[in-house]
Parts: structure tokens; sequence; C-alpha cells
């Protein structure tokens, strides 16, 4: 069958693998809709660990369901359904130390693209049906299925993971999808004052829909003094980083609270060595400030709660998805998109059928 492989790395293109094989627990599965992500672009263009030959990528995925293994009851052929972009191995022993996204190895959660083949070809198999799949109420579009499946259950991820309490002040770095979403997660969770940074226009706009009160832009000087300028000296209690170079991770140290703030990241830092820690915001080790770096979380019940969110209206993916585009062959063409990121794009989206 035809799918879209890392060949090698910077290298992409169209090859025949093999068909995948049902498991007894297992689906295989038709794309109805996939998205390239970031992570993709990191994946091809950034390095980081060694891939198999001919990986196949993606893991942004609406689906149909074409064949299940004997031990599935909760899904049957034909049933459209959200696969997760993250899929823990709920069989794995560490899960009942609730280490859902790191159980079996390192990184265990994240195996579509990255450890097992991904999304994008004529067909795929997830190896846990009933744990893994999302069902999609009546009446969530397609748009806002696939954003569920990684982009707001990632964001919402960067929200959580801040501590948010009602009337806090709030900062995200970066308004990509994933910060976007991270401020639709900060305003549900209480916070006050959300100070978005970016400087895309479309972004921009979308930020003060979504919650944004203020939109920080590094092109109107050094965005800490920003930050401490308009919080009066004191700092932000959370900041989401949700982008941004290895600097980035400094600046949120230096812009958070003393004894009570949090700095939440779910950025991909590519590359080796280390990320730089502010000894004196930092209060020399001693600052109080609590440090959260998080895969997204996934499987079926998260992906499900994040459907309903857009089923009663308390969320409007749809917004991001800017770009469409038809056909498994442009994949190649969505992706350079992802990372060449015009200004009017925010996420594109391949419909497969």
């Amino acid at each position: 069958m035809k799918a879209f492989v890392l060949k090698e790395p910077g290298v992409v293109g169209y090859e025949q693998v093999p068909e995948p094989v049902l498991t007894p627990y297992g689906a295989i599965l038709k794309p109805v809709a996939v998205a390239p992500c970031s992570s993709d672009v990191h994946t091809v263009f950034g390095g980081g660990s060694r891939k198999a030959p001919n990986l196949v990528l993606g893991h942004e995925c609406v689906a149909r369901v074409l064949e299940v293994g004997e031990y599935v009851t909760d899904f049957v052929p034909g049933e459209l359904v959200a696969v997760p972009a993250i899929t823990p191995d709920w069989r794995a022993k560490s899960i009942q130390e609730h280490n859902f996204k790191h159980a079996s190895a390192p990184f265990s959660g994240h195996q579509l693209g990255r450890t097992q083949p991904g999304v994008f070809s004529e067909r795929f198999l997830i190896p846990d049906a009933d744990t893994t799949l999302a069902k999609i109420p009546e009446g969530v579009s397609l748009e806002q299925a696939l954003m569920c499946v990684d982009v707001v259950t990632t964001g919402f991820t960067g929200a959580q993971n801040a501590d948010i309490k009602f009337g806090d002040t709030v900062v995200v770095m970066g308004i990509g999808p994933i910060g976007l979403m991270a401020v639709a997660g900060a305003a549900h969770l209480g916070a006050a004052r959300i100070l978005a940074v970016g400087s895309r226009p479309l972004c921009v706009k979308t930020a003060y829909e979504f919650g944004a009160t203020e939109v920080l832009s590094y092109k109107d000087g050094d965005i800490v003094k920003q930050v401490m300028e308009r919080t009066d000296g004191i700092g932000a209690d959370s900041v989401i980083i949700c982008g941004g170079s290895d600097e980035v991770f400094a600046q949120a140290i230096d812009m958070v609270r003393y004894g009570i703030g949090t700095v939440s990241n779910v950025n991909y830092f590519g590359g080796t060595g280390n990320l730089p820690f502010p000894k004196f915001s930092g209060g020399r080790g001693m600052a109080g400030k609590t440090i959260r770096t998080e895969l997204a979380e996934g499987g079926r019940a998260r992906i499900e709660r994040m459907l309903s969110m857009v089923k009663y209206g308390r969320i409007h993916p749809e917004k991001l998805v800017t770009h469409h585009l038809n056909g498994l062959d442009q994949i190649e063409d969505a992706l350079y998109l992802m990372r060449d990121k015009p200004a009017d794009l925010i996420k594109v989206m391949v419909t497969m059928e």
C-alpha cells in the first residue's frame, strides 16, 4: 500500500509499505482526514532519535474502521472515529503507577509516526482499539474532531499543568495552534488575565477570540520586561510555553512569580545540550517556582472529553483549520506548509475520502 514516509533525515516521499496486520485487540483503519503538525516537521527536519527506514509519518487523524480484532467490543467496521495522537500502552505495568506517557520506555505513549507506522497511509493499525479510539459525538464536524486528537488536548495539557486558579494572570508563549488552545484552556480554568505572546496577525486575532486579554510581541522589545511592567514587577502566576527556541525556557522562569508561580512546558526543544536556567530569577535554586514538562494527555477517555467540550459549544477548534487539501498525494505539500508557515496559515487539513 502507498504511504508518506521519512526516507532519511530531511528527506520525505511516497513509498509502498507492508499492509498492517490485525491484532486480537486492534483495529485496521482508513484515514478520512489527517493533519501534519509541528512534531512531524521536527521529526523530518529537526533531527532527534534515529528512526526506522521508511517510517510512515503522521499522528493526527480521523479514520474509518475497516476491521477489528476478535477481542474488540466497542467499535465496528464502518464507524468513524477520532484517533488520539498519544496512544499509551495501557497494558504496560507502569500504567498502574500512573506513568501513562512513558510506561514501557521514554515516550512510549507517542508511538504513531515514531516507533510504529503513522497515519499518513492508505491503512494503518491501532493495536488496542477499545482503550485508544474515541467515539465522535453527533454534531461534531470533521475539522473539530481532527483538532481534538492533538492540538486541543496538547494546549489543554499545558493549561492544566500550569496550576491555574480563578483570577490568575497567565502568560502563553507562542500562539500557534497549540498556544491558541492553551489560551482557550487557561480561560476555561479561570484565568482572569491572559497575556499571549506572538505576532502573526491571524494568530493574534484568533488568540483574542479564544480568550486572550492582551497580546505581546517580541518586536516591541524584551518580552520579560513587557510582562514584568504589566504585572507591576510581580510576574505572572503561570507561564505556559507552547513555542519558541531554547531561550524561552529561561524567559518563562524570569517572568513567573516567586513562591507560587508555575511554568508549564508543552514545547519541543530540538537538538541536544542543555536548556538555560537563570540563577537570579531562579532564586539561586530557592525561588519556589514550579516547573512542569509534559507530553500531551492521550487515550480514549481524554479525547472523548475534548470532543464533549466541542459538542456542548465550550470550544471551537475548527477556527484553527485555515487550509484544506485533498488526497494522500497532498500530504507532502501540507507538511511543507506547516514548516514554512505562510501568514494565512494556522493548521492544514487533508481529506482522504
